[in-house]
């Protein structure tokens, strides 16, 4: 459940000019490296069918010496550190309590028909818990991938470093920011109609495929869910991050993987990397 969770962060958790060139893959330069970096936008879950490990994005992982995600997914403390995190401790806490009492019924019967769960051993746990355990339900297929798995696979067999642009605490607070009661609608407009939330994730997955990092960051904006809360999701940790990206591409060539949604934008990585002063390129072949 934890492993599941933990996608779910990522997915939740960007915009280019329009005559930007399609792409996913990018190479850093200038301001004073001696060798160059590499930015990479994931997608946190896709279908097995639509996974491509690129011959590019390969090169770029083998040249660097170190792999950045959002999080160190090698840190074998990592869900063991996530747990407790994902509790709420408050002795006045219950799940429950986030709902509609019409709601909160109609969330037991999907949860034992469609999940196989008993919502009542949940009741400590934060509504974005659910949340993750649903996600799967959005993809058309019985085998998926996870890109920074593959790039921890990666890193592993090259025996290069993995470290995290943030901790799990830092991702975490992202959805403790948030009311519960938000989180709480959220789930119910899921369960109410998963046809569209499937095709709205279909149509991520069709702008994933197409390099298309504008359509992503838009795809955040048609979430009225959303709405005053795009700081917080993506903008204030871009901003947190380029620092700690600064500082080890200074040290060695470095590969970051990220979230596609926090690549583009006067706000997105690339942007806020062009503003320190260096070079963002395109690595199309």
């Amino acid at each position: 459940m934890l492993k599941k969770t933990f996608t779910f962060f990522a997915i939740l958790l960007a915009t280019l000019p329009a005559a930007a060139q399609h792409s996913l893959l990018y190479k850093i330069s200038g301001n004073g490296l001696t060798q160059p970096s590499y930015l990479y936008g994931t997608v946190h879950l896709i279908c097995e069918k639509d996974f491509n490990l690129s011959a590019q994005l390969n090169k770029a992982v083998q040249n660097s010496k170190t792999i950045y995600l959002e999080v160190d997914m090698d840190d074998p403390q990592l869900f063991l550190t996530m747990g407790p995190l994902l509790q709420n401790n408050d002795p006045e806490y219950a799940l429950e309590k986030a709902f509609k009492p019409a709601d909160y019924r109609k969330l037991q019967q999907f949860m034992n028909d469609s999940l196989r769960m008993d919502v009542a051993n949940f009741k400590k746990m934060k509504p974005m818990v659910l949340l993750s355990l649903m996600l799967p339900k959005m993809l058309e297929c019985k085998s998926s991938v996870s890109y920074e798995q593959k790039l921890v696979e990666l890193a592993k067999f090259s025996n290069k470093s993995v470290e995290g642009l943030e901790g799990i605490a830092d991702q975490i607070s992202v959805f403790d920011n948030m009311p519960d009661s938000l989180e709480a609608r959220m789930i119910m407009e899921y369960i109410s109609d998963i046809p569209r939330q499937r095709a709205m994730f279909k149509r991520l997955i069709t702008a994933y495929k197409a390099q298309d990092i504008v359509a992503m960051h838009d795809m955040l904006g048609e979430s009225p869910e959303f709405k005053g809360y795009e700081d917080i999701l993506v903008y204030n940790r871009n901003r947190n991050w380029i620092p700690v990206m600064d500082k080890a591409m200074r040290k060695e060539s470095t590969f970051f993987g990220v979230g596609a949604m926090h690549l583009g934008g006067g706000e997105g990585v690339i942007a806020l990397l062009k503003k320190k002063g260096y070079k963002v390129e395109a690595v199309t072949r």
